[in-house]
């Protein structure tokens, strides 16, 4: 099974972007921690982060007929991007979204995700955790 793992704007600064609702650990922190579940559950990943929206388009598009499953933190353009929804339904590859904090705990604005509409799955608040969360949702439902 192959996984592609997105994340969005200011995701790489971790540890240093509002620890108290972040965490402290850093983004390539993040990275191993996705890396290490994924090899004790056989999986292959792709971590991919990127501040532009359109970068998170393509890198959706090209996944198509490659990856077995996305999982997607969009960060701050969950709550905004109809262009990545699109992306995420038109490629119709399973996805699950991730969130470290508990976005519906948060300002009301961050209530909506448009990300979240073409996913399966949503984790938030559970830190790294939810990452671990969502491959492991991805490997029982489309394991190979």
């Amino acid at each position: 099974m192959k996984i592609l793992v997105i994340n969005g704007p200011n995701l790489n600064m971790l540890g240093i972007r509002e620890p108290g609702i972040y965490g402290e650990q850093s983004y390539d922190a993040l990275v191993k921690f996705i890396q290490d579940v994924c090899a004790e559950r056989g999986v292959e990943v792709e971590c991919f982060q990127s501040n532009h929206e359109g970068a998170i388009v393509d890198k959706i598009q090209a996944a198509y007929g490659v990856m077995d499953g996305i999982v997607i933190n969009p960060a701050a353009y969950t709550h905004t991007s109809v262009a990545i929804l699109d992306a995420l339904k038109a490629v119709s590859i399973p996805a699950v979204e991730v969130h470290l904090s508990d976005v519906n705990q948060r300002e009301e604005f961050r209530h909506i995700s448009y990300a979240g509409m073409a996913c399966e799955k949503t984790y938030a608040g559970h830190g790294f955790v939810g990452y671990r969360l969502a491959i492991e949702y991805l490997v029982e439902h489309y394991g190979k």
